[in-house]
């Protein structure tokens, strides 16, 4: 079995309306429920938007901290989910049924290597 990486790409601007916001939760709650019924659930979370990013990188062999994120955007990783699927196009389900519910675009990528079930 693989592990996929369902990552939701967040649009920047301003927050839905919170009826919206309650929606979609509500639709979110449906498709982890679902993942842990069909025993694809491994791990799903959201995240604070790009200005809450630290990044950390090594030069001249020192470890360098700089506020907010790697690179601009129109588009920033908003949150995550990773499922265990026996292949791409089962993953691909998963990633349909997770924008249905985010109404936010998804990037399906395999991990490498197998997971034993």
């Amino acid at each position: 079995m693989k592990q996929y990486l369902l990552s939701v790409m967040q649009p920047g601007g301003p927050v839905p309306a919170p009826e919206v916001l309650e929606q979609i939760g509500r639709e979110l709650e449906t498709f982890h429920r679902e993942l842990r019924e069909g025993g694809a659930w491994v791990f799903a979370g959201g995240l604070h938007d790009q200005g809450s990013a630290t990044v950390l990188r090594v030069k001249d062999g020192d470890v360098l901290m700089t506020d907010g994120p790697y690179a601009e955007g129109k588009e920033f990783l908003g949150g995550l989910c990773i499922v265990k699927a026996p292949d791409l196009d089962a993953a691909l389900e998963w990633g349909r049924k997770a924008a249905r519910a985010t109404t936010l675009p998804i990037e399906v990528r395999p991990f490498h290597g197998e997971v034993e079930d």
